[in-house]
């Protein structure tokens, strides 16, 4: 099959639509919120609908709903999606928090306030993993899914 045939993979037109939709809502979403219109939210991330959380659920969804919820697929998909969400609402939320605590101290500094960060919220410091835990992770997965593998084989 040619490269042409993406464009007749329906869960292929799912995620480019939910992408495309999810951005574009985005848009009067945050004018109901602040009352102004941000159009630099068209290309940006962040925002509500998360379009990372939108379209891994599309793909997982399409993948189930076309080659089936009990398949090896749709696992893959759905273990893909899960990490996507979960860094989307945890991992950059908090370094976005960073950034905004950032921002306030250096604005603050400008400021020429003498004591920087009158109040401060304390961020989490550990966001990412080591190459100790990443590896740890891998061979985690990897037994975990030999066992499984081995039990339904």
């Amino acid at each position: 099959m040619p490269f042409i045939g993406i464009l007749s993979n329906p869960v292929f037109i799912s995620c480019v639509i939910t992408s495309i939709l999810a951005q574009i809502l985005k848009l009067p979403l945050e004018y109901l919120r602040t009352k102004s219109w941000d159009w630099s939210l068209i290309f940006g991330t962040g925002g509500m609908p998360s379009s990372h959380s939108a379209v891994v659920t599309a793909a997982a969804a399409g993948v189930g709903h076309y080659v089936g919820f009990d398949t090896p697929l749709f696992g893959l998909a759905f273990a893909i999606a899960s990490v996507v969400i979960y860094d989307a609402t945890n991992i950059r939320r908090q370094a976005g928090f960073h950034a905004q605590q950032i921002n306030r101290i250096i604005q603050e500094l400008f400021e020429g306030k003498t004591k920087p960060v009158q109040e401060f919220e304390e961020l989490r410091e550990v966001l990412g993993h080591s190459p100790g835990e990443a590896l740890g992770g891998i061979i985690l997965g990897l037994l975990v899914s030999i066992v499984t593998w081995l039990i339904w084989e």
